[in-house]
């Protein structure tokens, strides 16, 4: 009852000041229009390839089916963070209550817990689907996938809820200015005017679960899908296999690229940086957080010949219905 009456008490007199880039308020206004492009990108692309994969029956496919979590995943994470992000662009210091900010702060990270997850689990099918496949329907069936991707979404917000339980209970003194563009877990951080030893071995931790394992199991898989189609004996063939895995590795660098960054190694309190170097891990965030959704269906899309078919497809015969 005292920690909840602490929380409650928290909740009512906190508030945090996001910094952005409010000491370059010249840029403010052309960060503001580029994001906002970005992000109406990021719903129509998205938007698009889920409601294609949901009308075409070919794509009914685990490989679609993970596919089709990864754009629903970018969605909830730009849509998370990117309103709280456009409206700092226009303040010059863009007040959050604690509560806001906690809650934006866990639904952002775990989205990108599950995504992290999610990726490790494509990998597994792809490993299935290239090692395996005269057996790859019954391995993996609807009662196999399903629960997979299950798995991923349980997985992020069960970490997600740990992390932002342990930092709502730390005390915030008078610093609250938060240098970033959005509630990210390692800003708030810095702020606590108390020992965030348990933070970090607990970022560490599940730093280790959800990222390095996640990462080991993609490289093991692409591992023996390299010694496989090596062992092809038709150029065409090995062409045809290593083009259904290159969308999924250039989606695995880019994630792991930027999320190792800023993730990997948590800091403590006493390792505070200069505020440009702040500056810069805020910009890569951003990076993260809305250039990759946004590229992510394009490069599904874009060198997947069933996913551009299906979408002339549905093109067609809408159109087809509309003249009708």
């Amino acid at each position: 009852m005292l920690i909840l009456y602490r929380l409650i008490k928290l909740t009512c007199r906190i508030e945090f000041i996001l910094q952005g880039l409010s000491e370059y308020p010249r840029i403010q206004t052309v960060f503001f229009a580029l994001i906002l492009w970005l992000y109406l990108i990021i719903l129509l692309a998205n938007g698009v390839l889920i409601s294609v994969i949901i009308y075409d029956t070919h794509l009914h496919t685990p490989m679609y089916f993970f596919l089709c979590n990864l754009s629903l995943l970018d969605i909830c994470y730009t849509s998370s963070s990117v309103p709280l992000l456009l409206g700092s662009f226009l303040t010059v210091r863009k007040r959050v209550s604690f509560s806001g900010c906690m809650a934006q702060m866990f639904l952002s990270f775990a989205t990108g817990v599950t995504e992290s997850v999610l990726l490790g689990m494509m990998a597994l099918d792809r490993y299935v689907a290239i090692c395996y496949p005269l057996r790859y329907p019954a391995i993996m069936s609807k009662g196999a996938y399903v629960p997979m991707a299950a798995a991923c979404w349980v997985s992020g917000l069960v970490d997600s809820a740990v992390q932002t339980s342990l930092a709502m209970l730390l005390p915030f003194c008078a610093n609250n200015i938060v240098n970033h563009f959005v509630c990210e877990i390692l800003a708030i951080l810095k702020l606590a005017c108390a020992d965030i030893s348990v933070n970090v071995i607990s970022m560490a931790g599940s730093n280790l679960i959800v990222l390095v394992i996640p990462l080991l199991v993609i490289s093991i898989s692409y591992i023996f899908i390299i010694a496989t189609v090596l062992r092809i004996p038709s150029t065409e063939g090995k062409r045809k296999a290593f083009s259904t895995c290159s969308a999924h590795l250039t989606v695995v660098i880019l994630f792991y690229g930027t999320t190792s960054f800023m993730y990997a190694k948590p800091k403590s309190k006493s390792s505070v940086g200069a505020d440009n170097q702040d500056i810069v891990e805020a910009l890569i965030s951003l990076f993260y957080g809305v250039m990759t959704p946004m590229l992510n269906p394009l490069i599904y899309s874009l060198r997947n010949k069933d996913v551009k078919a299906a979408v002339k497809n549905m093109l067609g015969r809408k159109t087809f219905s509309d003249g009708l």
